[in-house]
Parts: C-alpha cells; structure tokens; sequence
C-alpha cells in the first residue's frame, strides 16, 4: 500500500583513505588485476583514526541537514542503521546523537541491524512511524566500518568491502508533491543463516570463553552458496514485491541494488534489468554492507540519474538469509 513519505535529502560522508584494488593485490600476493576483474572493485574508502562510526554518521547527518534546511529541532527520531556496530552499548544511534552534539536533545533513538538490508528496514519503519503520526521527521544514518573483521586469508570476500556513512532525512510528503513509499517487501529463510556470518560478539561465542578464537570474530561468507540460495529465490520473490517484476521494470524507471558484488548486480538482467537502468558504485566504492544501497541512492541522486518523481526500486539481499525491496516514488 503506497505511502505519503518521501526522502527529503541525504548526506553521505567517505573515509579520507582510498585503498587501490592493486595494492591490495600486491599485498596478498594476488595477481594484478584479479579484484577488479573478479570482484568488480578497482578502490574503495577505508576509515581510520577518528572515523568512527558515529563520527561519520554524524557527518553525513549534519550534510542531509543542511542540505534540506533544517536543525536538531526539526528532527524528533534518530533510528541508526548498519550491520556493524562502534561498541556492544550503548547501541550507535546513541553515540551518533552525542556526536553531533545533541547528547542533551532527548530526541529518541533506536539501531536497527538487518545487515545489508538495514537502512531499507530502518525506512520502512520509519514509513510505519509517519503513518501511525508518532513521529513526523526522522533521521536515518547508516554507517559502516569493516576494520579488523575482515579475513584476509578469504580474498573472495575480504576485498570486496569498504567503509562509508550516509544519512537520509524522511517525512510526509508536502501536499502538492508525488513523492511517497509503494512498496516494500522482506523475507528471511533462516537455513541460510550459516552462509554469512560472524561467530563471535554474542553469548553463544563470548570473547571471555578460553574457547574463542580470534577466527572467531572474523566475517565469513559463502558467495557461492549465497548465490545460489538467492537464484532459487528471486523469482518468486520478485513477483511477491510486484506482479511482472520478475520479467521485467515496467513503470520503474531506475534499480538501486546492493551493492553485493559484481556478479550478483550482473545478474539483475536476467531480470529485464537492463544495465542502462541500474546504478552502481562497487567499482569505487566496493561493498559497504548496510550502507551499499544508500551510498548507491545518493549517488544516483548526486549525479542527476534520479529526479523528484522518478519511480526507482532499492533491492538486495542480507544475512539471515534475506531478502528486500523498496519501491518509491523519489
């Protein structure tokens, strides 16, 4: 059922660091090019010393702000967004409210983690917050940082991952102005939850137990199994986002995938996705987790690819395993 909201503005904020694809070769000992020509990645942005994640939440935050005009007391929910966390507790969105300097504001805040799903999830909460008038204009940041989690013994998966932070401001729709959520979907099929994961954080795998290994907190990823769980499931799937959707467009006029990897964002033409119409940043940004998709929206944005009253569908997949859409009027 569509919904009067719209995204009134982003901001998005990079690490300064950019890590070539062949110096990452060179340190592995991969051969030159093999990135690139297997992950799709030529660079991608690292964070380092102060770039927390609160940090660069903040930051792409206070761009989103001024780029639509508005203060700390236009916003009255802050919900954070990611698949990686800056500490156990207090959860990032709290972390993200004191580092823009709003740590006394009592503006509620809440982190939501689906991993690479996460801000779609965090949008679509946000819908359901507008529509029920709890909340009228709420702050999204997603920000991610892989840091020490990456196991570069795995090139498959460990060089396909960079570091960013994006934030996008949500509220009604003006009257007068089309913009507005038409759909969003989600589904998780638990059996694949062994495919994508990281063992340790929780109770089960406890930094304290003489047991854990620092493997442990390592991210690991089974891509071919990923992908062939989510080639079982994108047909129907798709058709339960929109009838047709599977076969094709329609009506939408631009695809925002995560961006997961260079086959897997190939793949979406075996949908009618045509590669005229799906935007992508892998090649200099690489995977950021949660925030692929956003970083990904504001870039089509950025670039003029995107126009107020352009239909565009943001699609991906998660651990879990997941799977979501959102389809919007931008």
């Amino acid at each position: 059922m569509s919904s009067a909201v719209q995204i009134v503005s982003m901001g998005q904020y990079l690490p300064r660091k950019v890590v070539s694809s062949a110096s990452l070769e060179e340190r592995l000992d991969l051969e030159p090019g093999w990135i690139e020509d297997h992950q799709g990645v030529a660079e991608r942005r690292w964070a380092e010393g102060e770039e927390t994640h609160s940090f660069m939440g903040a930051q792409a935050a206070l761009e989103a702000l001024g780029n639509a005009g508005l203060g700390k007391g236009d916003i009255d929910l802050i919900i954070s967004a990611s698949g990686s966390c800056e500490q156990g507790i207090p959860d990032t969105a709290a972390l993200i409210e004191r580092a823009l300097g709003w740590g006394m504001s009592g503006i509620p805040c809440f982190h939501v983690h689906a991993t690479c799903l996460s801000f779609l999830v965090a949008l679509d909460v946000a819908v359901s917050f507008i529509k029920s008038g709890r909340h009228q204009t709420i702050l999204i940041v997603t920000s991610e940082v892989t840091g020490g989690s990456l196991d570069w013994s795995h090139p498959e998966s460990s060089t396909l991952f960079g570091d960013g932070a994006v934030a996008a401001i949500v509220r009604p729709t003006p009257e007068g102005e089309s913009s507005a959520i038409e759909q969003a979907h989600f589904e998780t099929y638990g059996d694949g939850a062994h495919l994508t994961e990281v063992l340790g954080g929780g109770m089960r795998v406890h930094p304290n137990d003489p047991n854990t290994r620092p493997e442990d907190f390592l991210f690991r990823m089974d891509s071919r199994g990923v992908m062939r769980m989510v080639g079982k499931l994108a047909i129907p799937f798709f058709e339960r986002v929109r009838t047709g959707l599977s076969k094709g467009l329609g009506d939408i006029d631009l695809v925002v995938p995560h961006q997961a990897s260079k086959l897997g964002i190939r793949s979406l033409q075996f949908f009618g996705m045509t590669a005229d119409k799906v935007v992508h940043t892998l090649e200099s940004r690489g995977n950021c987790i949660a925030a692929s998709i956003p970083i990904t929206l504001h870039h089509a944005i950025e670039t003029g690819r995107l126009k107020r009253g352009d239909r565009v569908l943001l699609v991906g997949s998660g651990a879990g395993l997941s799977l979501g859409a959102i389809i919007l009027t931008y």
